[in-house]
């Protein structure tokens, strides 16, 4: 396991350098942010691991442990796969942080985002990949509308859902019809330019990657269908949908009024960019 610092502080750089030979080695890089799994994520993990053999491809899985003081990283580090990297920090501070902090340590050509409960089918990685290979896109996003999509979960979380994304569209021009749902794919030319942007650490972290995105001109997105076995232990509650419309006003406040985004492009391209830092720490720490 890996630990970060005390001073992890509210804000995680999106790239490491790496060196030629990793990045050949490493097709796909699989981020898993984890907060208060427990006993759960071994066999969650090990259902992820049994479907990326299948891919037939390199890949390495990275588990984030968002600040968590349950089991959660102990039982991650049960798993002796030589592809699983486990990251933890002291604070909790959101999931947006705890995938940024992924990528800034994975080096693969292609990095997936999926949650730790594994709500989310991770079979449907395969589907993602083909539909990148067949359309050269910049994204694929997992999308509960989706014609093909298999979804079950309550009405009063579909109608919330619609009613965000309408508003979404609305703010932003997004031509996506569900931005947060937990299972992405990238090509990593994205993740390292919009990353280093992003200001949200928590709960709108997926709207503000893809809004930046769309700014940064890469707007080849393709939804696609996911599976999705709703457990009814979601952290959503009304203070987390408050919070999510506060970051939604305020990533509309940094695009269209403050020009935030832009004018932070054009700083990181006149200054060194900063590198996550982190220390080797023996199972059980």
């Amino acid at each position: 396991m890996r630990v970060l610092s005390a001073e992890a502080e509210a804000s995680a750089p999106a790239t490491e350098s790496a060196t030629a030979e990793s990045e050949a080695r490493v097709e796909l890089s699989v981020i898993v942010p984890a907060y208060r799994e427990g006993p759960r994520i071994r066999s969650n993990l090990g259902r992820l691991l049994r479907e990326l053999d299948q891919l037939k491809t390199t890949y390495e899985v990275i588990v984030v442990s968002d600040g968590n003081t349950d089991s959660t990283v102990r039982e991650a580090q049960t798993l002796r796969s030589p592809s699983i990297r486990v990251f933890h920090y002291p604070m909790n501070v959101g999931k947006g942080f705890a995938l940024s902090l992924g990528v800034a340590q994975s080096v693969g050509r292609r990095v997936t985002f999926i949650d730790a409960d594994m709500e989310l089918d991770p079979r449907t990685i395969s589907t993602f990949i083909g539909v990148m290979d067949q359309h050269g896109c910049d994204a694929v996003i997992g999308s509960k509308r989706h014609p093909e999509s298999r979804v079950s979960y309550p009405k009063f979380r579909r109608l919330q859902s619609a009613i965000y994304q309408w508003l979404v569209h609305l703010l932003f021009d997004l031509n996506i019809r569900d931005t947060q749902t937990g299972l992405k794919l990238f090509r990593r030319e994205v993740l390292e330019d919009a990353v280093p942007l992003l200001a949200i650490k928590r709960f709108a972290f997926d709207l503000e990657l893809l809004v930046v995105a769309q700014l940064l001109g890469y707007k080849r997105i393709e939804e696609a269908p996911i599976s999705l076995d709703y457990q009814f232990e979601s952290t959503v509650n009304l203070a987390a949908a408050f919070r999510v419309m506060w970051d939604t006003a305020a990533i509309f406040y940094r695009l269209r009024l403050l020009r935030y985004y832009q004018r932070r492009r054009d700083e990181l391209q006149t200054t060194e960019p900063h590198t996550a830092q982190a220390t080797e720490a023996k199972p059980g720490v």
